[in-house]
């Protein structure tokens, strides 16, 4: 941490992406009110997570991190909670039994309510209004009156963050999670599936597994870690005014920490060196990501990667590679010989969705399951090419039987993307691409760990 860092050194410096308000007394009362409630997540949780985390910077693990592209009011129920929960359950089992290697599970989940845009304003038939930046900053519908950015939204993202988060505790050490249960947990709508036929095959032996291990005097009450786990939450850190008042010294150690999420991650469109967001995530001691697209200079990254983590310590960063199907092969390459030519330590995690979105003939906003998934297995080849570690995939996705991506094995077209589109932002893989999605990686990494080469990616497919 640097050693003069304050959490409100940041409004000092130039600042990309940001809602204007109205009325900035009235955004100041609500930061101040929010910096007197309670933390939302503890220090020394976020210390757990970067151990984890290390781990899969030595190649000893897996990072799995998914969940909304933006949290909505609308949709907040226990039960899209625990379906988007279930999944990712779902995914790291086939993942950890498939590839031999324990999976660090993270949400982006209880604060994923901002989002960057391109255009500040939007038009409609003449009338520009200012963009939906997500239900943190405004409302979607367009009209004078939604598209006003409020303050007060903030204070119930936190509200809603601090829900949601006691429920995916409850559900991560109640019993939920239980590996037991690894039969309950498949959702109606994906029954009779291909993906649920080959879950269910990886269920049948993992449970022979537990009934082995169980004659063996190794059960749940024995071993908490079959009826238990560990799951982080994490967001893009967007709006530096709520960090900041969520921005708290730990006791133990006096070290500051972003209390909003276990990590948060640096977009691509705000990861200026000279910028407020770098700025403010160079000072906490939070385990970090920062997105890098297709313009990622190999020098630029290495400076940031000295900014944001200058001690060089395993777990602290992430880098978040997000190129497009067609690029990564060629960007991707460079950057790894840098950094790891240039001995730094970090987690190379694969966003495979925002490189790839599209619109379709018929209007809507989308993206090609074949085009994700061949970004995915282009990431694992140069990393294999390179002798680096895959370490981790970052995607969009819900537990909702949602139509909202083309392709995978349901073959949805372009014209049925309307029978379930609810996003507020961007397309989300549903529970049956998403587990597709997993069987893929599980593939790759064992390919990986026995030094097989790597199944070649599928062509790029199109919106059909």
């Amino acid at each position: 941490m640097p050693a003069t860092w304050t959490p409100q050194a940041w409004r000092a410096l130039p600042i990309k992406q940001q809602p204007t308000y109205d009325d900035p007394a009235h955004l100041a009362r609500v930061e101040a009110e929010l910096a007197g409630y309670p933390p939302l997540v503890f220090a020394g949780e976020a210390r757990r997570l970067k151990a984890h985390l290390a781990r899969v910077a030595e190649g000893k693990a897996f990072l799995l991190q998914g969940g909304d592209c933006a949290e909505s009011f609308a949709e907040f129920s226990p039960n899209n909670i625990r379906d988007t929960f279930r999944v990712l359950l779902q995914m790291a089992v086939v993942l950890t039994y498939g590839a031999g290697m324990p999976v660090v599970k993270v949400g982006r989940m209880a604060g994923q309510f901002a989002k960057p845009r391109s255009e500040d304003f939007e038009n409609r038939d003449g009338v520009a209004l200012p963009s939906y930046r997500g239900d943190m900053v405004n409302g979607i519908e367009f009209d004078a009156a939604a598209r006003k950015p409020d303050p007060d939204r903030l204070i119930r993202v936190y509200n809603q963050s601090a829900a949601t988060l006691n429920l995916l505790r409850a559900f991560a050490q109640g019993g939920f999670a239980d590996l037991n249960l690894v039969h309950k947990w498949n959702l109606a709508f994906v029954g009779g599936s291909e993906q649920a036929e080959r879950y269910r095959a990886t269920a049948e032996r993992i449970s022979d597994a537990l009934d082995f291990m169980a004659a063996c005097g190794v059960n749940s009450e024995t071993a908490p870690q079959l009826r238990q786990t560990d799951f982080f939450t994490s967001h893009e850190a967007l709006l530096l005014g709520y960090e900041q008042s969520l921005t708290r010294v730990d006791s133990t150690s006096g070290d500051w920490y972003a209390c909003s999420a276990h990590m948060l991650w640096i977009g691509d469109r705000t990861r200026q060196l000279d910028g407020a967001h770098v700025q403010f995530m160079s000072g906490i001691a939070n385990p970090i990501g920062v997105k890098a697209g297709p313009s990622m200079d190999p020098d630029e990254l290495l400076r940031l990667i000295d900014a944001l983590n200058p001690a060089n310590e395993p777990g602290r960063l992430t880098v978040i590679v997000r190129m497009g199907a067609d690029k990564v092969a060629d960007k991707l390459p460079a950057l790894v010989r840098k950094v790891e030519g240039e001995g730094r330590k970090v987690v190379w995690s694969c966003d495979p969705m925002h490189g790839n979105t599209m619109k379709t003939e018929t209007g809507y906003k989308t993206r090609s399951v074949d085009r994700v998934l061949a970004e995915v297995r282009n990431f694992f080849a140069v990393h294999q090419a390179e002798g680096s570690h895959a370490g981790g995939v970052h995607f969009e996705m819900t537990g909702q039987d949602v139509t909202e991506c083309v392709g995978g094995l349901r073959a949805i077209d372009q014209y049925g993307l309307a029978d379930r589109y609810h996003t507020h932002c961007d397309p989300r893989l549903n529970a049956e691409q998403s587990l597709e999605l997993a069987f893929q990686i599980a593939d790759a990494l064992r390919r990986e760990r026995l030094g097989l080469p790597q199944a070649p990616a599928a062509a790029a497919g199109a919106a059909r």
